[in-house]
């Protein structure tokens, strides 16, 4: 375990005086007025290594501002219908918060499709909700709660895992490298929930190349996982997949109604695209939105994730000629290059 001393972080707080003039500015999007608690955050990413985390941190504040990224809430998906099929190809919301006041972010891993939109609206929408999360859910719980929140909890739905999901690995291999470079540690536990038998043997091989304080945070729950959570959250948070007692499913308790924290007309969705076309306004009150993707640059996996990624796509290849599916549309063979 990485045990974090207050020299440490004095190095790092003298590293960053450092620092240009425009990095800081970008760097105060990033920390929220809790610079000390942000450096710890990479610190733990770099297992207390000053200099890489230094390094870590300096990389990711060049990547912000290569790319725009504290303009990314200013930039709506437009128009409505291109984001309501993004919002139903890829399943990510919001439910409420645990009792001490963590966010709930529901993820529904196993029905997401990703085939309504191009890569770089995908990538556009997951950097967004990050940015929501952090510049406007976190800060807002922080003075709810009053004391300093700075990660959520995430709850990932497996409910329709199939071999399809070969086809999504590069996308998500993009997205968790985004968050592994530029988001460290800001999920505090992942809870896996509805798990068919193809996620346990994929778990299995893949869980030994997590690094440590990633394994320590997955939990896999039995069925919906109702009842464990029920003991960190109040039933009006759980996401709609987990109200039910038994083997929850995204797939049938996606109804329409606003309780689908996945659909557009949830509150959560509502007040976020709300917020971005608000913002884009601010900026150029004058100019009319133009549509069309924000597109940044995709770091290149470290060397973990592309072994997750091979290891991912060998377990399930293996797993459909095992069950005598080689010719099947759901067995594809593609490229994580």
């Amino acid at each position: 375990m990485v045990i974090i001393t207050q020299e440490i972080i004095k190095q790092f707080h003298t590293l960053m005086e450092e620092i240009d003039e425009p990095l800081k500015n970008t760097f105060k999007n990033i920390h929220q007025g809790y610079p000390t608690e942000t450096l710890v955050r990479f610190l733990k990413a770099r297992d207390g290594n000053v200099a890489k985390a230094h390094q870590m941190l300096v990389d990711s504040l060049n990547w912000r501002i290569q790319n725009g990224i504290d303009k990314i809430l200013a930039k709506p998906i437009i128009p409505a219908d291109l984001y309501r099929a993004v919002r139903d190809s890829q399943l990510v919301g919001m439910s409420g918060y645990s009792k001490e006041g963590l966010p709930i972010i529901a993820v529904g891993v196993g029905l997401s499709t990703y085939d309504k939109a191009s890569i770089h609206y995908y990538i556009q929408s997951h950097i967004q909700m990050n940015e929501y999360r952090d510049r406007v859910i976190l800060p807002s719980a922080t003075k709810q709660y009053g004391r300093h929140i700075s990660t959520c909890v995430k709850i990932l739905d497996m409910t329709g895992l199939k071999l399809s999901a070969l086809n999504q690995i590069k996308l998500l291999t993009a997205i968790s490298t985004i968050d592994d470079l530029n988001y460290p540690e800001k999920t505090d536990t992942y809870y896996i929930v509805n798990v068919p038998y193809i996620f346990s043997a994929c778990w299995k091989v893949v869980r030994p190349l997590l690094q440590e304080r990633t394994r320590k945070k997955v939990q896999v729950l039995a069925g919906s996982g109702r009842d464990e959570l029920l003991k960190i959250m109040d039933y009006s948070s759980l996401p709609h997949f987990c109200k039910r007692e038994g083997s929850g499913s995204s797939r049938h308790s996606r109804n329409g109604t606003n309780d689908d924290c996945f659909s557009l007309d949830h509150a959560f969705h509502q007040q976020l695209y709300s917020y971005v076309k608000h913002q884009a306004e601010l900026m150029e009150p004058t100019t009319p939105i133009k549509q069309g993707s924000f597109h940044v640059d995709f770091p290149e996996p470290n060397p973990a994730d592309a072994k997750i990624a091979e290891t991912l796509q060998s377990e399930f290849q293996r797993l459909g000629i095992q069950n005598g599916l080689s010719n099947s549309p759901d067995n594809v063979n593609i490229s994580i290059d």
